[in-house]
């Protein structure tokens, strides 16, 4: 559905690799021609280390590679020796002379990304903040809401990472087709798609539009997806240039791991923010298979939801299948409980014979659960004619028989007395009369 209207307000995404790159074109925009100076300040409430960084006049660049983001703060020439007062000895700075270079490496998390706002005008989870040495000051700040963003001071590209799926393509598919002996493709395609280790700057949006490209489904075995890719086939009597321009019309999926970034790239505007904007809008015009209504969704073995078309493959959780197969189950309409109805046929009888006594010891519970039966007796009469009628004579013909014998014990036991009494009389008149 490129190009079409969303029924959402804002597709949730987290910061991936073009959003980061996107971020260090940001930064390089905004900074450029402005000086810094001060301190670096960062906010009471993040857990992330302190900046030692404190220069009179310094400048700010950035450099992205897959999903971290590298700002570098230069110190100008003109501060070549240490203020009165002042020593250093922190983290990138020296004792006996001007400030030092320092490269402070971001991962943004599931929200972080950078503003450039007026000092009275900062944003409410504003993280780390340099100072403009204009007045009235601004400010290059960090924000991340959730917090979940992290920064290293003199820090470096993380060394388990790849190279970068976006700018350092060759050496990206050089790294993942010479290491398919890797264990990390032993797992669904979905799940080797988030591995950075491999695929540096791919995240759960971008999988999703790749896979969904291509047709693949989300848990088919990574080896058995990339192995193809090792030799491809080759279309003899194709010139050069025919051959140039099949494989681009029908790239593979290492070519996608380049491709459908760049394309978010060159959307441009600042649209990694959380925030909805323009970018954003356009962004979700753009999505094809994530949070697309009618595409389907499930977890991977890492809990992340990837969404797809068609059928997921033969490595899909087994909880989800199992969830399918019960959901099947309690759909089919049940055949009568033998457990159930005997006991309900036992207790008609009791409650019409205790009914016709007018008995209400049996309690109100029992009284509740036969109202309904008592309620609706027509109309099971009027299904079951041959059944109903028989209970009814049932119930009336019961009682006589249980009270018959209790009667004439009644009566027999007056009788039994009375005939004692006059044995006894009859016997007290011949003793006197002897």
């Amino acid at each position: 559905m490129p190009g079409g209207a969303r029924p959402w307000a804002h597709v949730s995404k987290m910061p991936e690799g073009p959003e980061l790159h996107l971020a260090s074109c940001y930064i390089n925009t905004v900074c450029a021609g402005l000086i810094f100076s001060g301190k670096v300040e960062k906010s009471e409430v993040s857990k992330n280390p302190e900046v030692p960084f404190e220069s009179d006049a310094y400048v700010i660049s950035a450099v992205s590679r897959g999903k971290e983001v590298k700002l570098t703060l230069m110190p100008l020439k003109e501060e070549n020796k240490v203020l009165p007062g002042r020593e250093r000895g922190r983290a990138g700075q020296s004792q006996n002379g001007p400030q030092q270079p320092m490269d402070v490496v971001f991962r943004f998390g599931m929200s972080g990304s950078f503003k450039f706002t007026p000092e009275a005008e900062l944003p409410k989870h504003a993280h780390l903040r340099f100072y403009t040495k204009e007045s009235p000051r601004r400010a290059l700040c960090f924000v991340d809401f959730r917090r979940f963003g992290r920064w290293e001071v003199d820090g470096t590209w993380q060394l388990d990472r790849g190279p970068c799926v976006m700018l350092e393509y060759e050496k990206f598919r050089e790294n993942v087709l010479k290491n398919l002996s890797d264990k990390a493709f032993n797992k669904p395609i979905c799940e080797a798609l988030l591995n950075q280790k491999f695929f540096n700057g791919i995240g759960n949006y971008l999988r999703a539009e790749i896979l969904y490209r291509l047709k693949i489904p989300p848990f088919e075995k990574a080896r058995t997806v990339l192995e193809a890719l090792q030799h491809p086939k080759q279309s003899p009597g194709l010139t050069l240039s025919k051959k140039v321009k099949l494989k681009r019309e029908n790239p593979d999926l290492l070519e996608l791991c380049h491709v459908v970034p760049m394309e978010v790239v060159r959307m441009g505007g600042k649209g990694y923010g959380p925030e909805h904007s323009d970018d954003s809008a356009a962004f979700e015009a753009w999505l094809q298979c994530y949070y697309v209504p009618g595409m389907r969704s499930l977890r991977d073995g890492n809990g992340r939801t990837i969404w797809f078309q068609g059928e997921p493959g033969p490595m899909a959780p087994k909880g989800e299948k199992s969830r399918k197969k019960s959901s099947r189950v309690t759909a089919d309409p049940e055949p009568p409980n033998p457990k159930v109805t005997k006991p309900a046929a036992k207790r008609r009888p009791k409650s019409s014979s205790c009914q016709e006594k007018g008995v209400t010891r049996s309690g109100r519970k029992k009284g509740k659960e036969l109202v309904p039966g008592a309620e609706h007796g027509k109309a099971s009469e009027a299904r079951e004619p041959s059944t109903r009628p028989r209970r009814k004579a049932a119930a009336s013909q019961e009682p006589p028989a249980r009270e018959a014998p209790a009667s004439a014990a009644k009566r027999r036991v007056p009788a039994r007395r009375s005939a004692g009494t006059a044995a006894a009389a009859t016997r007290s008149r011949r003793v006197k009369a002897e």
